[in-house]
């Protein structure tokens, strides 16, 4: 049993030198809401959650701050984190939307994970025709793949979903593929990017259609990755960090099976978790390999 469950990805934060410009992208060209914000900083939302993007002035640092929803009381979750040897901290002044965040720093790379049992609404209702659905997941560099592998899933209740080759992990936290992948690599860290869900391929063509009118053009895509089968496509936003928009990534509705729900686009069946080859289909099954241009 591990010791916290995490049932759902809430939130990623963002530092950046220009608030005001990250700010309009996400409204302006991504559609969320600004629910509260300044010139220091600012909380965005695609629905019902206070916030699911974080702006905060500073330099350019991505993935500054990820927080995650747990089904256990704080109390708990505290207290069996405190009996695995991990040091937490009980806050209650992180930030509007969420007034009690127990705080742990991440292994290998510092980033300071904020665990909640749920976040305060943001009043917004419904959803607009090109607003993403929500935050879907976060892709980030780690200096080793097993420490960080263990952390997630003995400590937090991630699942193990995919593998590439012996570097590259898809962990999930719901029925959803993946909510946090983790490529280890000693050359880059920080954020390999994060991605928006969209509610199906005429949705994300929608977006694409206006992100073109807004002058911001595709690095890589569309296409369908192997692992998780996501139909994906791929910009930076104007700090230069890397957004995916995708839809129909694979779900699994029975945890005691664990395999993915059927699709026409599946390898094999049923589909279930496995380790994929280091080769082209595996990283875009219609096409190029993902360009140098996406390197960090």
């Amino acid at each position: 049993m591990s010791a916290v469950n995490v049932s759902k990805l809430g939130y990623v934060g963002f530092e950046t030198p220009d608030v005001e410009r990250l700010v309009e992208y996400y409204t302006r060209v991504l559609d969320f809401v600004l629910v509260e914000g300044d010139d220091r900083g600012a909380f965005l939302t695609t629905g019902v959650d206070h916030h699911c993007v974080v702006v905060t002035k500073g330099g350019t640092r991505a993935r500054q701050v990820v927080g995650y929803e747990i089904s256990d009381d704080l109390d708990t979750a505290a207290e069996l984190l405190k009996e695995s040897g991990y040091v937490t901290q009980r806050r209650s002044d992180i930030g509007p939307g969420t007034p009690d965040v127990l705080v742990l720093e991440e292994p290998g790379t510092g980033v300071p994970l904020h665990l909640i049992t749920a976040q305060d609404p943001s009043g917004v209702a419904g959803f607009t025709p090109l607003r993403p659905t929500k935050l879907g997941h976060v892709a980030a560099y780690t200096p080793e793949l097993a420490p960080m592998q263990s952390f997630y899933q003995d400590l937090l209740g991630f699942k193990w979903s995919d593998t590439v080759g012996d570097f590259f992990v898809f962990l999930r936290c719901n029925a959803d593929h993946h909510a946090a992948n983790f490529m280890a690599s000693q050359k880059y860290s920080g954020m390999h990017h994060i991605a928006y869900e969209m509610r199906d391929p005429n949705h994300l063509i929608s977006m694409l259609d206006h992100l073109a009118q807004h002058d911001y053009r595709l690095h890589w895509g569309p296409g369908r990755h192997g692992p998780g089968h996501n139909l994906f496509t791929y910009h930076r936003d104007p700090d230069g960090n890397v957004i995916e928009l995708f839809t129909q990534i694979d779900v699994v509705h029975d945890e005691a099976k664990g395999f993915w729900e059927p699709r026409p686009w599946h390898e094999e069946f049923p589909m279930g978790p496995r380790t994929w080859e280091v080769d082209m289909a595996t990283v875009n099954q219609w096409g190029p390999i993902d360009p140098p241009s996406l390197d960090h």
